[in-house]
């Protein structure tokens, strides 16, 4: 267990040098993005867990409209980034056995916690101590993962498909297809019907009238409030 926090610490250090050595920030300037980012997570709440919860059972929508958005945005703004030598990235392999493995894995801890490695921390900080056990886990999960690597689990990801991206496959039509897979990921976002699950909590912060479920029984309109 002691190698796998060691391994932890280390992989944590070298992202901070990363930071600090390639000259697209300071240490400071990515500590106040991470408190802007959990200020928005929590404005729009989606750190809750009818958020993501409500999104899987098909009931609420507010999860996909931000990813569509932020995701449609962010690949405009960073291929430009990029290109003006204000951002870089380091592109994985796609290794498919791997990416479909993994991804059933982490679907299933969605659902059972109705978080994910984004939203889980800002929940701890909340006080929940129920993110904060699921967190205990997918720790022990990483050690094992690291320790059986080599044995079980590399043999199960599969040939590596290479580093390609949209933009060395585009070649130099890059631009034009940035463009068109971030305006069209925009377009989804917005097109998407909102839907929304509260709780009382989520009700209470909201003024009388624009409480939904005083609406709902003004109308003789079903309301769910999740418990």
């Amino acid at each position: 267990m002691s190698e796998y926090f060691d391994f932890v610490l280390s992989r944590t250090e070298d992202m901070y040098n990363i930071v600090q050595n390639e000259g697209h920030g300071s240490f400071w300037l990515v500590f106040f993005i991470g408190i802007v980012f959990g200020a928005i997570i929590q404005y729009t709440r989606v750190d809750k867990f009818e958020k993501i919860a409500g999104f899987a059972m098909g009931k609420d929508t507010i999860i996909p409209k931000m990813l569509f958005l932020a995701i449609g945005i962010t690949s405009i703004a960073l291929y430009f980034e990029i290109k003006m030598g204000y951002a870089s990235f380091h592109v994985k392999p796609m290794i498919l056995s791997g990416l479909i493995i993994g991804g059933i894995i982490f679907g299933i801890g969605m659902a059972i916690m109705g978080k994910c490695p984004g939203t889980g921390p800002i929940s701890i900080a909340e006080g929940r101590i129920d993110v904060a056990v699921g967190a205990v886990g997918g720790i022990f999960a990483g050690w094992i993962f690291t320790k059986y690597y080599d044995v079980i689990f590399k043999p199960l990801m599969g040939p590596s498909l290479g580093k390609e991206t949209l933009v060395s496959v585009a070649g130099d039509n890059a631009t034009m297809w940035v463009f068109i897979y971030g305006i069209a990921l925009i377009v989804i976002a917005i097109a998407i019907p909102k839907m929304e699950l509260f709780d009382e909590d989520d009700l209470e912060k909201l003024p009388e009238n624009e409480r939904p479920d005083i609406k709902a029984a003004k109308e003789n309109e079903k309301f769910e409030v999740v418990k």
